[in-house]
C-alpha cells in the first residue's frame, strides 16, 4: 500500500508546533531532518536540533484528503497567531516498502581520526583492528555527523587517553565518554541535566562491553568534586560561559580542556570566560562550528 508524505521546510522553533499540528490531522508519524540533509549526532536534550532550518514530514494514509488536511493546519496554525507565514507544504506519494530496512540503510559506520569508528550495531566494522565505538541510531537521540559531535571525536583520538581520568560534561547519549573509554581512559565522570541522557549514557556503556565500574554518571548537583585530567563539554556557548569557574575546578594542574557546541562569532566569550585558567589553543573550525582546546595553568 502506498503513503502519502507531507514535508514542511520550518525554522527550529516552529518544529514542535507542527508536530502537534501534523499528529491531529491525522499523521501516522512524523520525523525531523535538516534541511541541509545534515542529520544530528547529539543534540541537546529536550530541544529541537540546532538547524538553520527543519524539515518536518508527516506520513499519512494514501486514503487521506489531502486538501482537508491542509485546511485543518492551516486553521489550527492561524487559531494559534504566529506572526510567521504558514509554510508551503510538499505532498510526496511514498511507495509501499520496509522502510525499518531502508532507514538501516542510510546508516554506515563512520570514522573519527585516525582509530576512532562509531558503527551502528547491524553493521560489520570496517576494520575490526581499529577502535569501533557501537551506537544505534534512535537508540541514545539520534546518530548523525554533527560538527561539535565530530570534533570532539576527533580530538579525544588525537590525544593520549591511556589511564587518565576523564569527565563528560553533558554527556548526552556518553559518546564522548565511551569514546574515551575505548581510547584507553581509566575513567569516566558523565554529568547531565537530563536523566534519560544518564541512562543512555549506561545503555551505551553496556553496549560496548564496558563495565559500569569505568563510568559514573550525574545530575550536577550530585557530581563529586573530584578533578579529572580530561574534561570535555559538547554543549553551547551560554552554559560554557557560566560553567567556566566550575568546570576548570574539575581539572587537574597540567590537565586538557575541550569546549564545543560553539559558533565561530562566539569564540571571543569562551576566550575571555576561560583564559584566566586555560592556556588557550587556536580554535579548530568545521562548518560553521568550533572546538576550543586548552591545558589547565
Amino acid at each position: 500500500m502506498p503513503w502519502l508524505q507531507v514535508k514542511i521546510e520550518i525554522k527550529p522553533q516552529l518544529a514542535d508546533q507542527f508536530e502537534d499540528l501534523l499528529l491531529v490531522a491525522g499523521a501516522l508519524s512524523v520525523t525531523y531532518q535538516d534541511s541541509e540533509d545534515k542529520p544530528i549526532y547529539e543534540p541537546e536534550l529536550g530541544t529541537t536540533p540546532l538547524w538553520t532550518n527543519t524539515v518536518i514530514s508527516g506520513l499519512f494514509d494514501a486514503q487521506q484528503d489531502m486538501q482537508e488536511m491542509e485546511q485543518q493546519l492551516r486553521q489550527a496554525y492561524k487559531q494559534q497567531e504566529s506572526k510567521e507565514p504558514f509554510p508551503e507544504l510538499r505532498i510526496e506519494i511514498l511507495e509501499d516498502k520496509d522502510w525499518e530496512r531502508e532507514w538501516m540503510k542510510s546508516y554506515k559506520p563512520m570514522q573519527f581520526g585516525q582509530r576512532l569508528w562509531v558503527c551502528p550495531s547491524w553493521c560489520d566494522a570496517p576494520n575490526p583492528d581499529a577502535i569501533n565505538l557501537m551506537l544505534d541510531p534512535g537508540l541514545a537521540f539520534g546518530t548523525g555527523t554533527h560538527p561539535t559531535t565530530e570534533l570532539c571525536l576527533r580530538w579525544l583520538d588525537s590525544i593520549e587517553c591511556q589511564n587518565k581520568t576523564v569527565t563528560d560534561y553533558g554527556c548526552g547519549s556518553g559518546i564522548l565518554g565511551v569514546a574515551a573509554l575505548l581510547l584507553g581512559a581509566k575513567s569516566v565522570l558523565a554529568v547531565d541535566i537530563d536523566l534519560q541522557a544518564l541512562q543512555a549514557t549506561e545503555t551505551n556503556l553496556q553496549r560496548n562491553s564496558l563495565h559500569e565500574s569505568q563510568l559514573s554518571t550525574y545530575l550536577p548537583e550530585h557530581a563529586p568534586a573530584q578533578k579529572s585530567d580530561i574534561l570535555v563539554a559538547n554543549i553551547l556557548s551560554g552554559p560554557l560561559v557560566e560553567l567556566a569557574p566550575t568546570l576548570a575546578q574539575r581539572v587537574n594542574s597540567n590537565g586538557l580542556l575541550a569546549l564545543s557546541g560553539l559558533l565561530v562569532d562566539q569564540l571571543q566569550d569562551i576566550i575571555d570566560a576561560y583564559s584566566t585558567w586555560f592556556t588557550l589553543d587556536p580554535a579548530v573550525e568545521l562548518d560553521g562550528w568550533i572546538r576550543v582546546t586548552g591545558t589547565r595553568k
